[in-house]
């Protein structure tokens, strides 16, 4: 009787912990599924930095037509940063794709006016186009948008220079060192909260879909999460037997909806008040009318969108670009370590992160992409949503975005995703970054007056002051342009301005550091002495 109950017991017990850790290889049916979210995770956050970047062109119209083959080429670099940095750099289960803080310079630097030959001042580059011949407005035009982009790829070229010196002079590891929790919760927060007008924007195209995808992320992520379903086997002898329970509906917490709401919008017919496609407009996001000249096959190949341009402006903003992505990354790694439940990363490791990152960006502009490489937030976000962290899933994920970059009609097909869908996405994987910088506090002394003002201060400055520069750009006029743009991309990023406050501040200002009540879990936090992480120091 005993030995019944026990087996009848025995499954649910199983159940309870049923995970797939970093370190774990799932059966490779499951890998190739959890890569297929993670690929329609990365594809909302690449078309939104596209989709945004040409429209801050000065002709987005002739962008548009070669943007199917920009996001192609991103995808097919951000496949091969992710097998360097989960295979050489810091092996965690870690996507590299374009980021938020990337695409502030970048919008900054299309937007600004270039100079032309009949404009010249102090001292500043000057772009001749179309020397020794008449110009028509459309050749003007054409060339305005594709200098641009050149600039564009010059300045990741020069973050990409910076980030692999920051790892190879070992500054990452050593400013890792001094970043408590009282810089990383902060610092974290602001990230997550960074974004919100991003997903606000393409949530408005249709707020019913976003808001139908974000009750079923929660509804299966959470209220569903203890939920198994039963798998069956059947043998001859003893005929059919419960192998194992499965989470399906918390593994697949983010693939399910996008793919139920991505095939209703398919379905909804043109005029319909539920379709979530513009009126008129093209289904894809970055609307092309040439869809049938789309090639099946191109490998993007280095100079066949021209070569990267660097220059003043180029220069400052790659300069701003690194900061930003750097902090970003630094508080990526920590983040991903804390959602998979792993030691916090050695100093060695983020030096090799954050080094391979910027070979990850020159790879990308070199190849002709406008975008950089740098860890993925949202995908971290996915893998404390769903926790599958296997990081066997995030190599076949880069292999599957190196296959799709070299087909320009499978990027077409991702494009096919209503925008509604990208901000839904992007609501519930952002939210983690929140909350995970929001459970750094239990590492603090959340009393002490120090903590409280550094907290509050970093987060209402990090986001009152890049707010008040958008409205009012031209407030900065020092009389070089290529310094303006400088100065304007570091004070409209909300992640270098959080980043620096809570480290300038917390290194600065006595006062009681930590909780002492938890200092087991406080020394775990700040374990960044050796590559391996073996010492622990005990205060």
């Amino acid at each position: 009787m005993e030995d019944k109950q026990s087996t009848e017991q025995s499954p649910k017990k199983k159940t309870e912990i049923v995970r797939y850790p970093f370190h774990r290889q799932p059966p490779w049916t499951l890998s190739t599924l959890f890569a297929v979210q993670h690929v329609l995770v990365q594809a909302a956050l690449v078309q939104t930095i596209h989709c945004l970047l040409i429209d801050a062109l000065p002709s987005d119209q002739h962008a548009r037509q070669h943007g199917y083959q920009f996001m192609a080429t991103s995808l097919f670099a951000s496949g091969i940063s992710t097998l360097l940095q989960t295979t050489l750099g810091c092996r965690l289960p870690l996507i590299q794709a374009p980021s938020f803080e990337y695409l502030i310079p970048a919008v900054i630097l299309a937007s600004c006016p270039m100079e032309t030959n009949s404009s010249h001042r102090n001292g500043t580059e000057v772009a001749r186009l179309c020397e020794g011949t008449p110009c028509s407005e459309t050749d003007i035009t054409l060339q305005t948008w594709k200098y641009t982009l050149c600039e564009v790829r010059g300045a990741v070229i020069v973050s990409g220079i910076l980030q692999v010196f920051l790892g190879l002079s070992g500054l990452q590891g050593l400013t890792s060192q001094h970043c408590g929790p009282m810089v990383l919760a902060p610092m974290l927060s602001i990230i997550g909260l960074s974004c919100y007008k991003e997903a606000a924007h393409f949530s408005s195209s249709h707020w019913g879909v976003t808001a139908l995808l974000i009750l079923l992320v929660v509804l299966l992520s959470q209220h569903l999460q203890s939920c198994y379903i039963p798998i069956w086997s059947w043998k001859k002898s003893k005929g059919f037997a419960i192998l194992t329970y499965f989470p399906l509906f918390r593994i697949f917490s983010l693939l399910l909806p996008i793919l139920f709401l991505w095939v209703l919008c398919g379905t909804l017919r043109e005029g319909n008040v539920l379709n979530p496609y513009p009126a008129g407009g093209y289904r894809g996001i970055l609307r092309n009318n040439s869809t049938s000249l789309v090639p099946w096959f191109s490998i993007p190949n280095p100079g066949g969108c021209g070569a990267p341009t660097i220059n003043f402006r180029s220069a400052f903003i790659g300069v701003t670009m690194a900061l930003g992505t750097s902090i970003s990354s630094l508080g990526c790694y920590v983040m991903c370590a804390k959602v998979t439940g792993s030691l916090h990363p050695p100093r060695d490791s983020f030096n090799r992160g954050i080094c391979l990152e910027g070979i990850g960006s020159c790879i990308a502009a070199l190849l002709g992409g406008v975008t950089s490489a740098s860890s993925s937030i949202p995908n971290v976000g996915a893998l404390a949503l769903t926790q599958a962290e296997s990081r066997h899933s995030v190599q076949i994920t880069a292999v599957l975005c190196i296959l799709v970059g070299m087909s320009a009609k499978l990027t077409y097909f991702l494009t096919t995703m209503p925008a509604a869908i990208h901000g839904g996405v992007l609501s519930v994987t952002y939210t983690m970054a929140v909350s995970v910088g929001v459970s750094y506090f239990q590492y603090t002394n959340i009393d002490s007056g120090r903590n409280i003002f550094i907290i509050g201060f970093t987060m209402f400055m990090a986001l009152l002051t890049p707010h008040w520069f958008i409205h009012n750009p031209d407030y900065i006029v020092t009389g070089v342009r290529s310094l303006d743009i400088f100065l304007l991309a570091l004070l409209m990023m909300p992640v270098i301005q959080g980043g620096f406050l809570a480290f300038l501040l917390d290194n600065t200002v006595s006062g009681e550091l930590a909780n002492l009540t938890d200092v087991s879990g406080l020394c775990a936090v700040l374990a960044l002495a050796d590559a391996n992480a073996e010492s622990l120091v005990i205060l």
